[in-house]
């Protein structure tokens, strides 16, 4: 398989760059879907997160419409709703709503893991003990308002605007647990190589060998997120890399922070064992040139056997990320 043969597509954090605030990253989400839709990217996912500093994408369903009403044709999706975080029938709703705005251009892609800390469950209502054994309980509420499973005037409760509305819903995941139920439910399957990478082929082959043919789909479907930070040069888009190495660096820490500008050596500002770990969790990053992420782009695909790849790209300079993204498409383009 070719990358030209396959859809790309967008994965935007809305980072907050030190020095910012949430206001500039939203132009700047804006702006690089508006850029992203005209260089060919298929879907332009956002991810909910809370409780970070460095992160403005928490309200995800408000700023899907945002970016759905300044763009015309790329699809706009969560990747993802953290679902325990909510009631489903408010998610049936809101996606609801956004599939009347924007018809046809909508996904929703779930998630099982909370997306913030302890703390933060606890301001939003949710239970505590929760370790996400109930997601597919959830799942399964949020599909039967979309589609009923006895005639809508028999459901006690209806989601209006949602039903009938046939938004695809994906599963997202991390390990094998969302994999598997995505197989089962015959759903397509978006793996987080961007964090997880050693658990990347391991969910991607139980997905397919899990897979039931549905109404939605007769053959497995996996999109795979990675991050990818490229540049007109390998050392430029060596240097570019160290803000996202640094986001990471101070998760391991337990200080998440707003994304910081490039450093010349991380060595300065790691141990042994942090580099290890950092290394570790973005094992699968691209990080190079043109040619160089050429090659290891199609090195990733033929490894996964991808339907789809996800681009993800923390860089501090938003004309760099927008050049990155260039660059990638450059690339499938050709």
């Amino acid at each position: 398989m070719q990358l030209r043969e396959i859809p790309y597509s967008v994965l935007d954090l809305a980072p907050i760059v030190v020095g910012s605030n949430a206001t500039q990253a939203f132009r700047n989400s804006v702006d690089l879907a508006q850029h992203t839709e005209k260089w060919g990217y298929t879907r332009y996912w956002l991810a909910e997160h809370h409780n970070m500093t460095g992160i403005a994408s928490s309200a995800t369903s408000v700023l899907i419409g945002h970016i759905a009403g300044s763009t015309s044709t790329i699809r706009v999706g969560s990747g993802g709703i953290m679902l325990p975080n909510h009631a489903p029938l408010m998610i049936a709703e809101q996606f609801g709503t956004l599939e009347s705005l924007y018809p046809g251009r909508i996904d929703l892609g779930l998630g099982r893991a909370p997306g913030s800390d302890q703390p933060a469950m606890r301001a939003m209502r949710r239970g505590l003990n929760s370790n996400g054994e109930d997601f597919p309980e959830l799942v399964e509420e949020l599909r039967a308002y979309f589609n009923p499973p006895v005639p809508p005037e028999q459901m006690p409760v209806r989601a209006i605007p949602g039903e009938g509305l046939k938004i695809p819903i994906w599963l997202l995941g991390s390990s094998a647990f969302s994999a598997q139920l995505a197989g089962m439910l015959g759903l397509p399957f978006a793996f987080a190589a961007h964090f997880s990478p050693r658990f990347t082929m391991p969910a991607l082959d139980l997905y397919r060998r899990s897979f039931q043919p549905s109404d939605v789909l007769d053959e497995p479907y996996a999109m795979v997120g990675l991050n990818v930070v490229a540049a007109d040069t390998d050392g430029e888009a060596r240097r570019l890399a160290t803000s996202m190495q640094q986001q990471f660096l101070n998760l391991i820490r337990n200080r998440p922070g707003q994304l910081q500008p490039p450093v010349d050596n991380m060595d300065d500002y790691w141990t042994e064992y942090e580099k290890d770990a950092v290394k570790q969790q973005l094992g699968s990053s691209i990080v190079g040139g043109p040619e160089r992420v050429k090659e290891k782009l199609q090195a990733f695909l033929d490894k996964t056997q991808a339907n789809e790849l996800m681009i993800n790209a923390q860089i501090y300079d938003h004309a760099a990320r927008l050049r990155s993204f260039e660059i990638v498409s450059e690339i499938f383009q050709s």
